[in-house]
């Protein structure tokens, strides 16, 4: 029995630290030296009740761009979504992940719209 609660205390620990390490790569910043492509024109499919469209972005490999299609996400009533977006720093460029932001929301077919990127 001492063995099963070691093995499953092991278990735990690990997937802690895994946790962990997940969280704080999140919360690290990107930056890029190259500024992004120009974003790709995306035909937003039809209005789905109760979803706001987050529009394509690019994302920074450490090498190159990658493109991530838009997609529908869940709305949270009384906020407005704030897509993802690159912002010049300087002479680099920095990643700024998409947010749930509290202020007014713009209503267009009873649906929440997203925001420009740019």
């Amino acid at each position: 029995m001492k063995s099963i609660h070691k093995a499953l205390l092991a278990s735990l620990l690990v997937n802690a630290a895994i946790l962990l390490v997940s969280q704080t790569a999140l919360s690290k910043d990107v930056t890029a030296d190259v500024a992004p492509p120009a974003d790709r024109h995306e035909a937003i499919p039809k209005s789905r009740s109760g979803y706001v469209w987050a529009p394509g972005h690019w994302e920074w490999t450490g090498r190159f761009y990658s493109w991530t299609s838009g997609t529908w996400i869940v709305e949270h009533r009384g906020q407005v979504w704030v897509s993802d977006r690159w912002e010049q720093v300087g002479s680099q460029w920095r990643y700024l992940p998409g947010h749930w932001n509290a202020g007014d929301v713009a209503e267009s077919g009873g649906t929440l719209q997203a925001q420009d990127r740019r």
